[in-house]
């Protein structure tokens, strides 16, 4: 019953949306259709809704020459294009370009008439962010502008999830791009990236608030710090183990028994560890962000020093930039936006929404009538840029 009537619910709000709509701004019902394929609406009037406007695709992978070495991309095509080139980036993630939420934002995105390219960071696909992603983003954007089949005036709008989508605003703001960038786009991502990193260490954000961190956001600390906590020989171990920790935690979307089994593989691991690894490994294990983050702090400010992985470090971008945040992020708090938004203003034309709507990095669903109107009108913005 509760499920019926939360779908009565929902079609009620895509309703009233949808006479919205068409009765005062025609054009957000490309932003609308975008957020009920994004929510999975495919029945009954929000099916329609979901359906307004879009067309078939296809997908090809190909290969981005970059000065780091080649990138594996893929490439989403509309039959009937309606809209720039945009550069999809995923987080975090092993799975790269085929983490399913990503190819589902890809394909929800060309078939609404945006062409998507999808670019691989390699570095990424270890867990690592390193001072070459920027590079090879900027690389992928010049490949792109270049290409008239793919940017018929020479320019690609950059899009980035989670610790991408600050990295797509350094890279938009490179000397290399001026002119070739039409928007910039974060979901989920850091202005600084020190200040998220001590976040997810103590628990703090910007202005004292304290929030519960996402113990995945400081096991990515440690993988990267190891080399500075245990001696030399234990460092490949370690990584080892938080991999595998890593692994399972992806799996528990979509195969519970394979994820405990790899959690049980990630304890026996830790088992097999001398001292101080093990101890280490243990609080990734138990999920101890409160005994684990103090350690890593001094070591977390040093690795992300560099100014190439934080846009407020770097020269701002002259193209529009839209940022949209999670309120409850727990990986990269949205205090973030607000402050890189802040610090943007004076040179860059930037489009700000909090939502409780997202979580992380993808749509939570769909609640109150406000909140979407203004996710629909915020996507019905970045859609026409």
């Amino acid at each position: 019953m509760r499920s019926r009537t939360r779908r009565a619910t929902l079609l009620a709000l895509v309703g009233g949306l949808l006479l919205v709509g068409v009765l005062v701004v025609p054009h957000y019902l490309r932003g609308l259709s975008l957020v009920a394929r994004a929510a999975g609406m495919r029945e009954g009037l929000a099916g329609s809704v979901s359906r307004w406007g879009t067309g078939p695709i296809t997908e090809e992978d190909v290969r981005i020459p970059s000065r780091h070495g080649p990138l594996r991309a893929r490439l989403f095509r509309p039959e009937h294009p309606r809209g720039r080139t945009v550069l999809l980036t995923p987080g975090v993630h092993a799975d790269g370009i085929d983490e399913p939420r990503l190819v589902k934002l890809a394909r929800d995105l060309s078939a609404g008439g945006l062409t998507v390219l999808t670019p691989e960071l390699p570095d990424l696909l270890s867990y690592r962010i390193t001072p070459r992603e920027p590079d090879m983003l900027e690389d992928a954007a010049l490949w792109a502008s270049a290409r008239p089949e793919l940017a018929p005036d020479g320019r690609v709008g950059l899009m980035g999830i989670s610790f991408s989508g600050g990295l797509s605003l350094v890279a938009a703001g490179r000397p290399a791009l001026a002119g070739k960038v039409a928007f910039a786009f974060s979901l989920g991502g850091h202005g600084e990236l020190s200040r998220v990193l001590a976040f997810l260490c103590t628990g703090i954000e910007p202005g004292g608030q304290h929030r519960r961190p996402h113990d995945y956001g400081v096991a990515i600390i440690l993988l990267n710090v190891a080399g500075l906590v245990v001696p030399a020989e234990q460092v490949e171990p370690l990584r080892a183990g938080i991999l595998t920790f890593l692994r399972a935690s992806h799996l528990t979307l979509r195969d519970m028994h394979k994820a405990e089994e790899t959690f049980a593989e990630a304890r026996r691991l830790q088992s097999a560890m001398p001292e101080p690894a093990a101890t280490f490994m243990k609080y990734v294990n138990e999920r101890d962000v409160a005994a684990l983050g103090p350690l890593l702090l001094p070591h977390a400010k040093v690795y992300a020093s560099e100014p190439a992985l934080s846009p407020e470090h770097s020269p701002a971008s002259s193209a529009p930039v839209f940022l949209l945040h999670g309120t409850e992020d727990s990986v990269i708090p949205a205090v973030e936006s607000v402050l890189l938004a802040r610090w943007l203003e004076p040179a860059t034309e930037v489009r700000l929404l909090l939502s409780p709507l997202i979580s992380h990095a993808e749509l939570e669903g769909l609640k109150d009538l406000d909140d979407i109107w203004r996710l629909v009108a915020f996507w019905a913005r970045l859609l026409e840029a």
